[in-house]
């Protein structure tokens, strides 16, 4: 068992005190946005096994096989396959997509043959890695996601009386629904600088009016971009999306190519080990419009949220269901009773609230508070865990 210590990344749009008071901290001053707990090279956790801290992804490296498990390495290669996250909007997030696997290999390729940096601010690849990703909302969650039906995000432009979202709208009306939201995302990321601005504040008036005048209707939602963003067109792309609030324990699995934008709120993350992500507004940094619209899934549909599933192999275990492998989140909420965890693949535990404990094959015992997390190599022997009002996530991989 190895006790994590982890990197807080300091996006701008990270809230300044949620992440601190998760880890029992002092609020820096600064927005922390994102606790990495994995062995992404961008910001691997670290363990100490007796010769000071070691990155994650280095002791990995060393010995894939007795860290991953043969199983694991077999299926998923030899490096860590997931990456867990504890995400903090203050702010918006920017509208973005993620590529398929074949589109992420495609592209990598591509601009490595032309030479770009893999630091380079208009990269669009940053590894060859699909990023599939899950979301649990620990408090309450807003954000977007998904395209909604044409005819629906007519009606919503339509509602704020904007004469210049007229176009927009003609352009929703395309018989192939599909075609429709391709064309319309495409007109306004591709709009002259002069109309787009003149769009964005007409548009944001409307909003900030409609919000103001109903706070739990539609436009409520939007209103956090009209502030945080003033003059940014991703606020008309973003009227496109369905508006989602999740509870907490409620959950929400992102596919390749669904946009998607985190508006506020406090969610454990669990994603592909990846770093591609295509942008389509709501932010100061490159979008790479022709990428972005090979990558955008147009199919339109409400998102479905997810709610745990026991599990019938683990007592006490819920589980959140996702159609891939590379990786698996489920919860414990422990209240006294001692849980088994498998121990033939790789996993992070990660303690939210309370105080949790485990008890290794060899009858070594840590505890886990609030905040800390742990990896459990995959030995093939079983770790014990319990804990009092406790509540334990476990990132693992299925096999």
């Amino acid at each position: 068992m190895d006790r994590l210590v982890n990197t807080v990344r300091p996006y701008a749009w990270g809230s300044h005190t949620a992440l601190p008071e998760l880890l029992g901290q002092e609020p820096t001053g600064e927005p922390q946005a994102e606790l990495w707990m994995g062995a992404h090279p961008g910001a691997p956790s670290r363990a100490d096994r007796g010769d000071g801290l070691r990155p994650l992804d280095e002791l990995i490296a060393a010995d894939p096989e007795g860290e991953l498990g043969a199983a694991t390495v077999a299926r998923f290669g030899p490096a860590l396959p997931f990456l867990f996250k504890v995400l903090a909007a203050g702010i918006p997030l920017s509208i973005q997509a993620h590529p398929t696997l074949d589109q992420a290999r495609a592209g990598y390729a591509a601009e490595n043959a032309l030479g770009v940096p893999l630091d380079a601010p208009h990269r669009s690849y940053r590894d060859a890695n699909h990023k599939p990703e899950l979301i649990c909302a620990l408090d309450e969650f807003d954000g977007l996601c998904g395209f909604r039906t044409p005819a629906g995000a007519a009606a919503l432009m339509a509602g704020l009386r904007v004469p210049a979202l007229d176009p927009l709208i003609a352009l929703l009306g395309a018989e192939d629904e599909a075609e429709a939201l391709r064309a319309t995302l495409a007109a306004i990321l591709t709009m002259d600088e002069a109309t787009a601005a003149a769009t964005v504040r007409e548009t944001a008036d409307a909003v900030d009016k409609a919000a103001a005048g109903d706070p739990d209707g539609p436009y409520a939602l939007y209103g956090r971009i009209t502030r945080e963003f003033p003059g940014d067109r991703g606020l008309i792309g973003g009227l496109l999306l369905n508006a989602v609030r999740l509870r907490p324990g409620q959950a929400l699995y992102l596919g390749a190519g669904v946009p998607h934008a985190y508006l506020h709120g406090v969610c454990v993350e669990l994603q592909a080990n990846s770093d591609n992500v295509l942008r389509a507004g709501l932010t100061p940094k490159h979008i790479d419009v022709p990428e972005l619209l090979k990558v955008v899934d147009f199919t339109p549909g409400a998102p479905e949220l997810l709610l745990p599933t026991a599990v019938d192999t683990t007592p006490g275990e819920e589980l959140f269901p996702v159609p891939i492998d590379e990786f698996r989140l489920s919860r414990f909420v422990l209240t006294g009773r001692e849980r088994e965890l498998d121990g033939r693949a790789p996993q992070i535990l990660l303690c939210t609230a309370g105080r949790a404990r485990l008890t290794a094959a060899d009858g070594t015992v840590l505890d886990l508070a609030r905040g800390r997390s742990v990896f459990l190599p995959a030995t093939g022997t079983a770790t014990r865990l319990d804990g009092d009002d406790a509540t334990v996530f476990r990132a693992t991989v299925t096999l």
